[in-house]
């Protein structure tokens, strides 16, 4: 295949992170989804360490530290996503306690059980759920938690055009109680776990998309790496709205024992 024909992602990473970089959540959610996450963890103090793994420009971030007194670190592989995290957390005065380093999630540098929280919106795929269920729970105290959102299927048949999207998106996509179970295997207790509501993606997402969308693509006139991201960004928001009742993101809560 050739580069004029790969999907942009696959060789225009600093287009893509300019793109997402413009907008409050990297991914559908809301800070009500976010919230309700939080009430399924106790014993968070001034003295908790959370990490938001694939944090972007934070929106989440900040509600995590409006919600706790913790000390939060939020890691994301891009440059452009931490200095606008940074800014935020500034605008914001939480940079006393908040505050946002590039790195990988696949090569975190936590110490062995330092953190209380790793918290994770729409980001783990980057990783794969079960790699990353399994890879960060050394860096989490035993009886501290993890709660991440994930792509998942609401049941067990689908058309086999949305089955076809997701297995060339992310092959990984699971029914909720495979996800639960790998949870379960992975060392943690499940705790709770919850769908996001449709306008997370509806109106918090693709909305916002759409009308950004012709102002990039204006931004780079004749661009074809930022013509097929929009494209498939379009195609992406129109497989929501027609399959939506067969996958969703889920939100899942674990204990670590």
């Amino acid at each position: 295949m050739d580069q004029e024909n790969k999907p942009a992602h696959d060789f225009d990473i600093d287009l893509i992170c300019e793109y997402y970089s413009n907008f409050e959540r990297q991914g559908p959610g809301s800070p009500e989804t976010s919230i309700k996450a939080l009430s399924f963890i106790d014993n968070l103090n001034r003295l908790s360490q959370i990490a938001d793994i694939g944090c972007g420009t934070g929106g989440q971030t900040i509600v995590l530290a409006q919600q706790t007194t913790a000390n939060i670190i939020g890691i994301d592989i891009a440059p452009i996503m931490i200095e606008k995290f940074n800014d935020n957390m500034i605008k914001n005065n939480l940079q006393n306690r908040i505050k946002g380093v590039v790195g990988s999630m696949d090569n975190l540098s936590f110490k062995k059980e330092e953190l209380d929280m790793i918290f994770s919106e729409g980001a783990i795929y980057n990783i794969g759920f079960e790699r990353g269920l399994n890879e960060w729970n050394k860096y989490i105290k035993q009886d501290g938690y993890i709660a991440v959102s994930e792509a998942s299927w609401f049941t067990e048949n689908r058309p086999s055009e949305i089955t076809d999207f997701w297995m060339n998106a992310y092959p990984e996509i699971d029914t909720i109680s495979n996800c639960i179970s790998k949870i379960q295997k992975a060392g943690y207790i499940p705790m709770a776990s919850f769908i996001i509501p449709e306008y997370c993606w509806t109106d918090n997402f693709y909305k916002s998309h759409a009308s950004f969308q012709d102002v990039f693509l204006n931004k780079y006139p004749g661009n074809k790496a930022v013509e097929k991201l929009i494209a498939d960004e379009r195609y992406e928001a129109r497989m929501y709205n027609e399959y939506k009742k067969y996958y969703g993101y889920v939100f899942y809560i674990g204990k670590k024992i």
